[in-house]
């Protein structure tokens, strides 16, 4: 039995379509020894089992569909030409998916004509020669993918970011190696080498990125049922559903999933379909046979791929296969919409224009100086190749050429730590985007809740108990007769059975096959006693399976007095009808009373405790289900035509209710603490639900998206908002006056997650329709909203009105319908359980619990502050203390005291080496208690960050660094600064008495104490930048609090390249490097323990004086 809501609009089409056949098709009588139940196919009544056993690879849980509920499609398409933004090509695309849809006629054929029209038997099928010339000719039955453009990808990847500079460089280094030089140069053929061994290191992380995504989605999309019965050749036989093609003829049965796009031919009357991923409620579709409505989206004889069959079983053939399906059509329509840039993304991409443009400024700098002064004062120092050797160090020295490498290896350690906590990100970049989000937008079944419909409370007219206090009384051996016949009721008035793979383990960890609301009673009632012996007793004679139109099930069962003589005039059956209590209690007459322990009349007073009941049960979001009985022996004979009409006429009235179900969705054990972590974090969460508001209003009070006693505002509030701030007056709403003053601007209300309006709202789809401009700027600035009978493409437009507001928001859900705005949120996050669609359109999965999204934001903002703790560190080293080496060569006339070699190794190797401990940082403090970031303010890089890393690290740095080359050369060579500096072409043959092989020598040993002393500098740099506030003495990487061993082992691998480089002939002859005597290794030990004691002295300022000038400026 579907779950009986009886706040369920009705279909109006549907209930005139049952109406009319609603004699043939819903009942079904019981042979006595076989329980085989009477059906209807095309024309002709069939005998079979209305359940079979589900095969093992396409049996399902309820938890993957397609978007059918399709009374959306209109109300979205004409929402969607007010929101739009490519208003042409969206409306375009809309416009030829409903003519496709509109020119298909299946549904509206009689079963002989569509087979006809397929050139198919539905008792034959297909033979294996059409169906695979079909097959070669369609294709396989598996859901479009994205074709990877893999040349424009190697091409970014090659001359993308930095590479494109960078490729500038390797093209200079190969003029200079020849014919600028003669004989060839061999040492800027090795840099050119070099460079290209860089790009293509970059390269291959990227690729590296690319290559994980893929793999992920390969892991977590079974996009179709392994298998399918398909009659081929006269005999039905299992075969893989990628092989289906249209004129299959496909057997569906409880427990599968549809395997492709199916027009039912037969039926066995009680065929129903899941969608609750789709429509986010959990009533069940029946299928029909004949046409049910014009559209062929719409019509109940359609089985759309994806769907799960809950009941029956029946008999289609495919007309739609792959990406003709609905499901591939939706499928390529939200794959086709672009992914923009993510914040990090677009953080890198500023960082690398910002650096670009001051490279190739001052790569134009020194290119002036040459020809406007150099060349003209100084004519035989710097030759061409010289000059553009320089110009190729500043672009070496200013571009952090291991930054790419970094960030790429940083997200991936942040997506393996996202892994271990049952979270996977499908692409990298997005992981730092959740430590933006401030705007989290839930869907609730399935999501927020467990999908799985239970008994929450049990109940009797006069008196109310708990789940486990029913299931004690019913164990009992003396159980009250109100208590047995409510446990009798719930097991017999049922359809649903237990899984035969699954019946040894545990009741509570059991499959059941049925309808959600059924499959909760069944599991109540076997959790309390078995029902087996029960239900061989009391053999099913008769039922009418529930429909929509009813909201009703009966059941007619052999009584334990039937064998007893007519003569006593003893009923000789046991009617039990189950329902929603707006349809049945006009029908009832008396109640079974727990006070007295006998059936009561139905008086007034009854029926205000009755009513009093349902509306506790339905302010706690529980559905309610109402048993009743009644005897009945009927005068016309079992399973003549007249029975049906008597049984309906006569057994639905004097019924006696003999107890209630509050059923519910229990929201997951773990949501309110999610809800609770998020507004600690910053985040408002917000629910956003096609349920009803009144369920939804409940369930958000529950997990605390609600959280005050006062009435949550509605539209008519929002109106009152909006008019006060047209006219300047102040509105009274819950008693409390909203002053104009909170709606400043669009700002304001965008970017206030904390300080925003305090009251809650709630809207249902109506509601939105109607919403202005002006509206959802009030509606923006709530801290409670719960969206109800939402629409896809409502909700797609609320991601979309808070991202116009300057929002980052997030989405999770499950459904289909959720893979619109899962696509357009900043981050998408789909539950493993749910759709394919969902998956596809998501950016993280969520593998396990759902308040691992609490970790996922926690791990977001840690990566975006690990990320600028890296970017710290590579910058003072491997950008500013190298430029200014090249500044001094050209402009003062020093000998350049850092190769653009040695450079690339600082910047390539000992420096990402290192910066790869800081990767794996913990959080310094409590990354939730602060606010979101503000993408539009708090960038990656900023001016703190440009001041520590330049101007207080960075000089330090430079200075220690300039001042160990000029110290070695006035020891080891005695030729003291002064003689150094505006030297110009005076570094030549015979200067202080050297040759030129000699100086040369003590410039390529000078320029590896530069390279050395910036290496160990960088220890202290690392030791420093790993926290912001705390000093080393209160975070050192050894102890266990801020443990990190990554830190020595970073340095140590830094020390033994520059050990590598420095010390190996071959590296010597090419590069022109050299030995660093030992004191040279020595003296920085010292410097570096002098640059950290500056930096504790920062953080000691910092944390005595928080608003001081320091504290102002500190990053």
């Amino acid at each position: 039995m579907a779950g009986p809501d009886y706040y369920a609009p009705k279909d109006a089409d549907a209930d005139q379509d049952l109406e009319s056949d609603e004699k043939q098709a819903r009942i079904r009588f019981h042979d006595r020894s076989n329980n085989v139940a009477t059906q209807t196919g095309p024309g002709r009544r069939k005998r079979r089992m209305s359940r079979d056993s589900s095969r093992r690879r396409s049996m399902s849980a309820a938890n993957t569909g397609i978007p059918l509920e399709f009374r959306t499609l209109s109300i979205g398409l004409s929402e969607s030409k007010q929101i739009s933004h490519d208003d042409d090509k969206k409306e375009k695309l809309k416009s030829e998916e409903l003519d496709y849809f509109a020119g298909l006629n299946f549904h509206s054929l009689a079963p002989d004509q569509v087979l006809k029209t397929l050139n198919t038997s539905e008792k034959h099928g297909l033979d294996a020669t059409t169906a695979a010339a079909s097959l070669e000719r369609d294709g396989t039955n598996t859901l479009p993918k994205v074709r990877d453009q893999h040349w424009r990808k190697i091409f970014w990847y090659i001359f993308g970011g930095f590479c494109s500079v960078l490729w500038f460089g390797v093209i200079v280094f190969f003029l200079c190696w020849q014919p600028l030089s003669s004989p060839p140069s061999i040492p800027n053929l090795a840099m050119a080498i070099m460079v290209i061994i860089v790009i293509l290191l970059q390269a291959s992380f990227s690729a590296f990125q690319d290559w994980s995504t893929r793999r992920v989605m390969n892991s977590i999309l079974d996009l179709l049922p392994a298998e399918a019965m398909v009659v081929r050749d006269g005999q039905p036989k299992k075969m893989p559903a990628t092989e289906l093609v249209v004129g299959d003829i496909v057997q569906i049965s409880i427990g599968n999933k549809v395997p492709a796009d199916l027009r039912l031919l037969g039926t066995s009357g009680d065929v129903r379909f899941d969608r609750s991923v789709l429509t986010g409620e959990p009533d069940e579709i029946e299928g029909a046979v004949n046409c049910t409505n014009d559209s062929f989206l719409e019509s109940r004889n359609i089985a759309l791929m994806g769907t799960l069959v809950t009941n029956g079983n029946g008999t289609g053939v495919v007309v739609l296969t792959g990406g003709n399906s609905v499901m591939g059509r939706i499928a390529k329509a939200t794959s086709a919409i672009k992914a923009k840039p993510t914040l990090i993304q677009q953080e890198i991409s500023r960082f690398i224009r910002i650096i670009v443009c001051l490279t190739v400024c001052l790569a134009l700098l020194i290119l002036l100086a040459w020809v406007g002064w150099v060349r003209i004062k100084h004519p035989g120092y710097m030759t061409v190749v010289a000059m553009l050797n320089n110009v190729m160090g500043t672009i070496v020295a200013f571009i952090p050429e291991g930054l790419p490498i970094g960030v790429a290896l940083t997200l991936m350690m942040v997506a393996n730590r996202m892994k271990a906590a049952n979270i996977l990100p499908k692409g990298l970049a997005t992981v730092e985007t959740l430590g933006c989000v401030n705007v989290l937008c839930s869907d609730k079944t399935g999501t927020l809740t467990e999908n799985k419909m239970v008994v929450s409370s049990t109940s009797f007219v006069d008196k109310q108990y708990s789940v486990e206090e029913t299931l004690d009384i019913m164990r009992r051996p003396d159980a009250p007769e109100i208590f047995s016949e409510y446990h009798k009721a719930a097991l017999l008035c049922n359809d649903s059975v237990f899984d035969p793979l699954t019946i040894n383990l545990p009741i509570a960890a059991r499959e059941i096959h049925g309808n959600a609301t059924d499959a909760a009673v069944f599991r109540f009632a076997e959790t309390a006693k078995s029902g087996e012996i029960l239900r061989d007793s009391n053999p099913r004679v008769f039922q009418i399976p529930f429909n929509s139109k009813n909201k009703w099930m009966l059941t007619m069962h052999s009584s334990n007095n039937g064998n007893q003589s007519t003569e006593a005039k003893i009923p000789e059956y046991v009617v039990y009808v189950k329902g929603a209590p707006d349809v049945l209690l006009p029908k009832c007459s008396t109640y079974f009373s727990v006070d007295t322990n006998k059936v009561e009349p139905l008086d007034e007073k009854s029926k205000e405790l009755f009513s009093a009941l349902q509306e506790r049960l339905a302010q706690k979001a529980e559905r309610v289900i109402i048993l009743c009985q009644r005897l009945y022996t009927p005068k016309e004979v079992l399973g003549s035509n007249y029975f049906g009409d008597e049984i309906i006429r006569e057994c639905l009235q004097d019924l006696t209710i003999i107890g209630v179900f509050g059923i519910m969705d229990p929201p997951r054990p773990e949501t309110a603490h999610t809800v609770e972590c998020c507004r600690r974090a910053g985040i408002r969460f917000f629910m956003v639900t096609g349920d009803f508001g009144t369920t939804a209003v409940a369930v958000a009070r529950q997990v605390g998206i609600i959280t005050g006693e006062v009435e949550p505002h509605q539209y008519e509030d929002i109106v009152k908002i909006r008019n006060s701030k047209i006219t300047g007056d102040l509105v009274k709403l819950d008693d409390k006056p909203e002053k104009k003053r909170f709606w400043k601007s669009k700002a304001s209300v965008g970017n206030l997650p904390l300080d925003a309006f305090q009251g809650s709202l709630v809207l249902d789809g109506t509601s939105l329709s109607k919403l202005t401009a002006e509206d959802w700027e009030v509606v923006c600035g709530y801290r409670e909203i719960v969206f109800a009978r939402t629409t896809p493409e409502q909700k797609l437009r609320i991601v979309n009105e808070f991202k116009n507001r300057e929002n980052v928001v997030a989405v999770t859900g499950d459904g289909v319908n959720d893979a619109p705005a899962l696509r357009a949120a900043h981050v998408g996050v789909a539950v493993v359980s749910g759709s394919d669609v969902a998956i596809e359109a998501a950016d993280l999965v969520l593998l396990d619990k759902f308040d691992s999204i609490v970790d996922a934001v926690r791990l977001g903002r840690l990566v975006f502050q690990n990320l600028q703790k890296m970017i710290s560190y590579l910058l003072p080293a491997g950008s500013w203390s190298e430029v200014w080496p090249v500044l001094l060569n050209v402009f003062v006339g020093v000998p350049l005291p850092l190769s653009s070699f040695l450079m690339i190794i600082i910047c390539v190797f000992t420096d990402v080496f290192s910066s790869m401990a800081l990767i794996m940082e913990q959080e310094e403090f409590d990354l939730l208690s602060l606010p979101p970031r503000n993408h539009k303010r708090d960038h990656l890089i900023n001016l703190k960050i440009y001041a520590q890393s330049y101007l207080f690290i960075g000089i330090m740095e430079t200075v220690m660094a300039h001042a160990m080359f000029f110290l070695y050369m006035y020891q080891e060579a005695g030729i003291p600064m002064r003689s150094l500096l505006k030297l110009f072409e005076g570094y030549t043959e015979g200067f202080y008495g050297y040759t030129q092989a000699e100086l040369t020598h003590f410039n390529n040993v000078g320029q590896c104490v530069y390279f050395v002393t910036l290496v160990i500098l960088q220890w202290g740099n690392l030791l420093s930048i790993r926290n912001k506030r705390l000093s080393i003495t209160q975070a050192d990487p050894i102890r266990k609090a801020h443990r990190n061993l990554w830190i020595p082992c970073g340095a140590l691998v830094a020390f033994c390249i520059a050990i590598f480089v420095t010390e190996t002939p071959a590296i010597q002859d090419v590069f022109g490097t050299a030995a660093v005597p030992i004191k040279h290794w020595l003296i920085p030990l010292g410097l570096a323990t002098a640059l950290i004691t500056m930096d504790e002295i920062r953080k000691l300022l910092v944390r005595l004086f928080p608003n001081g000038p320091v504290a102002r400026i500190a990053w």
